[in-house]
């Protein structure tokens, strides 16, 4: 499904990622484990188009995304959930959740079943649906933005740091939806400085360390 194959990556003057090749197949769970720094956000960051590589190439279902644009990369079902959530403060959730969905210009009738169906994965985001954004707790915010991902995220979802920061009752539930997630078919990367909440749920982890793969188990 996604196929990246020896991706450089430089920002501003620095090399992050070095050679970085890896395959993820349709409905796989995989762990990307690597400490602060090792290049985690900027490989997700490189698929969403958010930075441009040096070298390499990324392919999804066999077309290569360098040359698409972000929305558009949406548009083909890859959903994004940022390590910072990146929620709009003064938006209520929904508008939030909603955001992916109006970047692709979408039918509202497409929209509306879509989030009816983000909502039956994730109740709690219709229980504070109404709610601002800032007015989250940092848990609940990060169910939001898994929320905001589903709805672009119908293929592949990116899971930047989802239990970073999250009190252990909500990090419990946050891996408990991303389990849930292997029911519908979807392809799924987890990134965590370790595997203290995702072991239980890749069939594969993938150390990254100072921008390079040094293992796949």
């Amino acid at each position: 499904m996604l196929r990246i194959e020896n991706l450089n990556v430089s920002i501003a003057a620095t090399q992050i990622l070095r050679g970085v090749s890896l395959e993820l197949a349709p409905g796989s769970m995989t762990g990307l484990i690597g400490r602060n720094g090792a290049g985690k956000t900027t490989l997700m960051k490189t698929v969403m188009g958010l930075l441009k590589p040096s070298s390499g190439a990324v392919s999804f279902e066999g077309r290569s995304l360098l040359s698409v644009p972000t929305h558009e990369r949406a548009r083909l079902g890859i959903g994004y959930m940022p390590e910072d959530r990146r929620l709009i403060p003064d938006l209520t959730v929904e508008e939030n959740i909603l955001v992916p969905a109006w970047a692709m210009g979408g039918r509202s009738s497409t929209s509306a079943e879509r989030l009816e169906k983000v909502y039956k994965l994730i109740p709690e985001a219709r229980e504070f649906a109404p709610r601002k954004g800032l007015q989250l707790s940092g848990g609940q915010q990060k169910l939001a933005a898994l929320a905001r991902a589903l709805m672009s995220g119908t293929r592949l979802l990116l899971l930047d740091e989802p239990f970073e920061g999250v009190a252990p009752v909500l990090a419990r539930r946050l891996a408990q939806v991303v389990g849930d997630l292997r029911r519908e078919g979807m392809a799924v990367m987890v990134t965590e400085s370790d595997l203290q909440h995702s072991e239980s749920l890749v069939d594969r982890v993938i150390v990254i360390d100072r921008g390079a793969i040094t293992a796949t188990r």
